[in-house]
């Protein structure tokens, strides 16, 4: 796995696309469709403020989300931040719901900052393709 860089924020307003996803264990999804907990038990986050990153590559979590959905680590890969390379944290099986599509994916853990981002990988693999003029997503159809 390559460098994955985090886009430095600051003075960047112009053109933003800002989306709302909900995140899912889907590991908590698949034991309450085979029963051993109960639907509500799944945990889950809706995020209201998440950046579309064009240049990142995969979706990117705060810390405390990650441990409110109790996901699990699959890995680690070299971040490239405004503040350097550092060691960032792979986490495996996040439900991602965003305009009527869903997929599972790895994403990434956020130590430095509160709000999530969304990269490339999963708005390609969705269909999802950022329109800056109009500041949303654009569905393939």
């Amino acid at each position: 796995m390559g460098k994955l860089v985090l886009p430095n924020l600051q003075g960047k307003q112009m053109g933003q696309v800002i989306v709302t996803l909900t995140v899912t264990n889907r590991i908590d999804q698949v034991l309450a469709q085979r029963g051993f907990i109960s639907p509500e038990e799944v945990r889950f986050y809706t995020l209201d403020n998440v950046l579309v990153d064009t240049g990142g590559t995969l979706l990117c979590l705060p810390a405390s989300i990650i441990s409110q959905l109790g996901l699990v680590q699959g890995g680690e890969a070299q971040v490239e931040t405004a503040a350097g390379v550092q060691q960032g944290r792979i986490f495996r099986d996040v439900e991602l719901s965003i305009a009527e599509r869903q997929g599972t994916f790895d994403c990434l853990e956020l130590t430095e900052v509160p709000y999530a981002l969304l990269g490339v990988t999963p708005m390609e693999v969705l269909g999802l393709e950022p329109d800056f003029k109009n500041r949303k997503l654009r569905i393939d159809s």
